[in-house]
């Protein structure tokens, strides 16, 4: 009998990180995660740091219940799972204080709310808890990027239409101003964060007829 191990990067692993960036998008085609989607999306900073947050949150939480999916009583698991993942909040929170403070600010409450996040609890509850430790890390490491990519889309062009800048710079030169060019203010409202998100998905399905669900 062989005993060869399965690759860490095997085709059945890459499929973990790379899926979750189109075909099964944790927005656009699971729609988990769309609230902070609509709150953090507009400046740039912000969503990408809200992005980098919950893929240190998903991605070590995802570690610690693999770990110790065996050991965990099926009628606590979700409370097992809760406090792993607070704890992981909390400790992200007081980094992000201690090292971008404004950015901390401008985030707000919705760090905290990361606890709550549809997409957290659900892979800990649908793969952690039944996958070894590696492949849970990449399954965080695929969904939170998934993730964040959609945020930093959406941050992107609200910023650029809604302030005329992208991460803070001015991008729109002055003399678009000066002909009569205005930013959009609609950019900047939640509102605008839900259209842009339906256009995104409207463009994925139309390009993907497979997401398209039969009726």
């Amino acid at each position: 009998m062989s005993s060869e191990k399965e690759p860490l990067f095997s085709s059945k692993n890459i499929k973990l990180l790379t899926e979750p960036l189109g075909n099964s998008n944790p927005i656009t085609v699971q729609v988990l995660g769309i609230c902070s989607a609509l709150a953090v999306t507009v400046k740039m900073k912000p969503a990408f740091v809200m992005a980098l947050s919950v893929m240190v949150v998903l991605a070590v939480s995802n570690v610690v219940i693999s770990f110790l999916r065996s050991s965990i009583p099926p009628r606590i698991r979700i409370i097992v799972q809760l406090v792993v993942v607070a704890a992981m909040v909390i400790l992200v929170d007081q980094i992000l204080k201690a090292f971008v403070y404004d950015i901390s600010k401008q985030l707000s409450v919705f760090v905290g709310l990361i606890i709550t996040n549809c997409i957290i609890m659900g892979r800990l509850e649908a793969f952690a808890m039944g996958n070894k430790p590696w492949v849970s890390f990449l399954d965080g490491i695929g969904n939170s990027a998934g993730y964040g990519i959609i945020l930093i889309i959406v941050a992107f062009f609200r910023e650029l239409l809604g302030s005329g800048t992208v991460w803070g710079y001015q991008v729109v030169p002055e003399g678009f101003y000066k002909f009569g060019y205005q930013n959009n203010g609609l950019m900047i409202l939640p509102p605008m964060a839900l259209i842009v998100v339906g256009i995104i998905i409207w463009v994925q399905r139309a390009r993907n007829k497979k997401l398209i669900e039969s009726k």
